[in-house]
C-alpha cells in the first residue's frame, strides 16, 4: 500500500469540548455520504417495481432503502477511516468529518461497524436472508476489497470496486423474490459497466488530487487520450447491455425507447470526449465534467424507465 505522510486527521478541528451537537450530529450523517447513497437508492426502487411487475408494498420498498441506507453507511464510514490518511491532503475530501475533526476515528471506526451489524440483522429479521447477505457482502467488498486491497495498488480500482455500488440492484430485487434472476443479473451489468466511465471524467479533473496522494487512478497513470478511448469501450458495452432486457422478456417499448434515446445521447458525450481529448485539448476546453454531470442523469433516466415499463405493458 502507499505510503503517505499527511497531517494527522483531526488537525483541522476543535478540542472535543468545542464540538456543538448540531455539527457532530451533522458530521455523523455526512460519514454516510447521502450524495453516494441517493444514487443508489435509483438503482433499488425500480429494480423492485420491475420485480413485482407493479407497485411493490410500501413498507418493503421504505424497509428496503433503510435497511440500504444503514448498509452503504457503514461502507462508507469505513471507507473514510480507512482513507483518513489521504483524505488530509487532497482538496475535494479535505472537510470530511475525520480530517477536521469533528469525529474522531475511533468514533468513525465503531460507527461504521455498527451501521453493518445493524443493516445486516434489518435486512435478514425483517425482510429475508439473501438480501442481509448481499448488504453484507457488498460492505465488505467496498471495504477490503476495493478500499483496501484495489485502490492504492492499481489503475483499475474503480473497474472491479465498482461491484460493490452494483449490489444494491441485486438487493432489490431479492428482497420482492428472495432470489435473483436474470433481470437483475443484467442490470447489475448495466451498473458495473456504467461506473468506470461515470467515475473516469471527474477523476480526469481532479487527478493532481490523486497523484499527491499515490492513488493510481486511470487518469494518474495514462493520458486522457487513453483514458477517453476506455471510456467509450465501456460506454458501448454499458449500451449493449442495457438493451439485453427486451429480447430477454423482462422489459417492452417504453423502457426500449428510453435506453436507446439515453444510450445515444451518451455515446454522442462519450466519443466527444474522446475526440477532444485526440486533439490535445486539456484544461477546461476538455469538458470531462459533461460526461459526469450526464452519466447520474442517464442512470436516472434508465432506471425510472425500469420502474415506468411494467404499467405500460
Amino acid at each position: 500500500m502507499t505510503a503517505v505522510e499527511s497531517r494527522p486527521a483531526g488537525v483541522l478541528g476543535t478540542s472535543p469540548g468545542h464540538r456543538p451537537f448540531g455539527a457532530r450530529a451533522m458530521a455523523f450523517v455526512a460519514l454516510t455520504k447521502p450524495r453516494i447513497i441517493e444514487l443508489l437508492l435509483i438503482t433499488t426502487v425500480p429494480v423492485m417495481f420491475l420485480a413485482e411487475q407493479g407497485v411493490p408494498s410500501l413498507w418493503l420498498v421504505l424497509a428496503t432503502c433503510f435497511g440500504g441506507y444503514l448498509s452503504a453507511g457503514g461502507a462508507n464510514a469505513l471507507n473514510m477511516y480507512i482513507d483518513r490518511d489521504i483524505d488530509a491532503l487532497m482538496d475535494r475530501t479535505a472537510q470530511r468529518p475525520l480530517v477536521t475533526g469533528m469525529v474522531s476515528p475511533r468514533e468513525c471506526l465503531v460507527f461504521g461497524i455498527a451501521l453493518g451489524v445493524a443493516s445486516t440483522l434489518f435486512f435478514g429479521l425483517l425482510i429475508n436472508w439473501l438480501s442481509a447477505a448481499l448488504a453484507l457482502g457488498a460492505l465488505l467488498f467496498y471495504v477490503v476489497v476495493y478500499t483496501m486491497l484495489l485502490k492504492r495498488r492499481t489503475s483499475q480500482n474503480i473497474v472491479w470496486g465498482g461491484i460493490a455500488g452494483c449490489m444494491p440492484v441485486l438487493i432489490g430485487w431479492s428482497a420482492v423474490k428472495n432470489e435473483v434472476s436474470w433481470a437483475a443479473v443484467i442490470l447489475f451489468l448495466v451498473i458495473f459497466f456504467w461506473t468506470p466511465p461515470h467515475y473516469w471524467p471527474l477523476s480526469m479533473k481532479v487527478k493532481d488530487d490523486y497523484a499527491r496522494v499515490g492513488v493510481p487512478m486511470l487518469p494518474v497513470v495514462a493520458g486522457n487520450r487513453v483514458v477517453a478511448r476506455q471510456i467509450v469501450l465501456y460506454s458501448w458495452v454499458m449500451v449493449a447491455v442495457s438493451l439485453l432486457l427486451t429480447p430477454l422478456g423482462y422489459t417492452g417499448w417504453f423502457y426500449t425507447a428510453v435506453a436507446l434515446v439515453a444510450g445515444g445521447w451518451w455515446l454522442w458525450e462519450a466519443h466527444a470526449l474522446h475526440a477532444r481529448a485526440k486533439s490535445g485539448v486539456t484544461g477546461p476546453k476538455l469538458k470531462e465534467m459533461r460526461l459526469f454531470h450526464w452519466s447520474i442523469t442517464y442512470v436516472s433516466l434508465l432506471f425510472v424507465a425500469v420502474a415506468v415499463d411494467p404499467f405500460l405493458r
